[in-house]
């Protein structure tokens, strides 16, 4: 915490609400704080955003920005890497414990399963849906790969059974890497017949095991059924028969 702090600050964690206005929406960029101000152990509010009612919140504290956003005492920041970097160096030691990687090829780990993914779900060309299907999979292959890895604090001859990506402890990139993932095995399983970790990749099946078993992740991620409506208009481009060959709507 800020060495010239003398009490604790006031902290607001502004998201996007769910479609029923009720709970958290889906929102990957939202759980990444969300979860990193848990891990940092400081009490904070978390208030979710109507974006269907144009609420006076935007206009008020953050003209021309989408949520997330973070008021932190009096101060408003809307760059979510910027938020990062903040809480960061803010929410530091002794007070708060460091959330940074050792390693910096745990940042980019996985890096590219969310994009891969989305060229492939939202993909309306079936001639390229082989192609971008196993583009996908590879990107969740490279990714377990790094998971068995052994990081350099590890013995190098036998294989990693480290928890998450940097350690045993959750860094900021799970925070950045985790919420997609969540979208990616919920959106796999109703639409594209794909169970997310394949079964075959045992270091990706460790990691989001152990994941899973966090309250931090766990109790951050939105409702299944906030992600299917947050891609139902994509979905309505696809459909999985009972032979798991795909279809498309015309």
């Amino acid at each position: 915490m800020d060495k010239n702090m003398t009490q604790e600050p006031e902290i607001e964690l502004f998201v996007k609400a769910s479609s029923d206005a009720n709970s958290v929406g889906n929102c990957p960029f939202s759980q990444r704080l969300f979860m990193i101000l848990w891990l940092k152990g400081v009490n904070f509010t978390l208030s979710t955003v109507d974006m269907k009612r144009a609420p006076d919140v935007l206009r008020e504290l953050a003209p021309g920005s989408q949520p997330p956003f973070l008021r932190y005492n009096k101060e408003v920041k809307t760059d979510i890497n910027k938020i990062e970097e903040f809480l960061e160096e803010t929410l530091a030691p002794p007070q708060c414990e460091k959330l940074c990687c050792r390693y910096k090829e745990s940042n980019n780990a996985g890096e590219d399963i969310f994009r891969t993914f989305s060229a492939y779900i939202k993909n309306r060309n079936l001639g390229m849906d082989n192609i971008l299907e196993k583009r996908f999979l590879t990107t969740l292959a490279a990714l377990d790969l790094y998971l068995k890895t052994p990081l350099p604090c590890e013995p190098s001859d036998t294989e990693s059974s480290r928890l998450y990506l940097d350690g045993n402890k959750l860094t900021l990139a799970d925070c950045n890497l985790l919420p997609k993932l969540h979208i990616v095995k919920v959106l796999c399983r109703k639409h594209l017949n794909i169970v997310i970790p394949p079964p075959e990749l045992e270091g990706l099946t460790r990691y989001l095991t152990n994941a899973y078993k966090e309250d931090v992740f766990r109790y951050t991620c939105p409702k299944d059924s906030e992600i299917l409506y947050a891609y139902s208009s994509v979905a309505k481009c696809r459909i999985v028969d009972q032979e798991g060959k795909m279809k498309q709507f015309n």
